[in-house]
C-alpha cells in the first residue's frame, strides 16, 4: 500500500476502516521530515496490515485541531476510525512497530 495524503475533506474516509497511522506534519518540521523515511520503510513492511495516511498541519487545520494536535510530528493510530493511541515527536521504527503490533 502507498503512504496517502489526507486533507480535511478526505481524512474521516481515508481512516474510517482498518488500522490507521495518521501522521500529523508539516514541510518546515525537522523531525517530521526524520520520521518521513521511518514511515516509507514501515510502509513497505506493514503495509498490508496498517495503512498510512499524511496530514499536512498548515493546510489541514480542521483536521489536526478535531484531533488536538499541539505539537508535531503527532502521529494518531485509528481503529476502524475509532483513536485508540497517540505518540507526539520522533519515534525510531521498532518504537512504531510495537505501537502499531499492540492494534493489530
Amino acid at each position: 500500500m502507498a503512504i496517502t495524503n489526507a486533507t480535511d475533506q478526505t481524512f474521516t474516509a481515508e481512516t474510517s476502516s482498518g488500522l490507521v497511522l495518521a501522521d500529523f506534519w508539516a514541510p518546515w518540521c525537522g523531525p517530521c521530515k526524520m520520521i518521513a523515511p521511518v514511515l516509507e520503510e514501515l510502509d513497505a513492511e506493514m503495509g498490508e496490515k496498517v495503512k498510512i495516511v499524511k496530514v499536512d498541519v498548515d493546510e489541514n487545520q480542521e483536521t489536526a485541531a478535531k484531533f488536538g494536535v499541539m505539537s508535531i510530528p503527532t502521529l494518531v493510530v485509528l481503529k476502524d476510525g475509532e483513536v485508540v493511541d497517540k505518540v507526539i515527536g520522533f519515534q525510531p521504527k521498532e518504537a512504531l512497530v510495537g505501537l502499531l503490533s499492540k492494534h493489530a
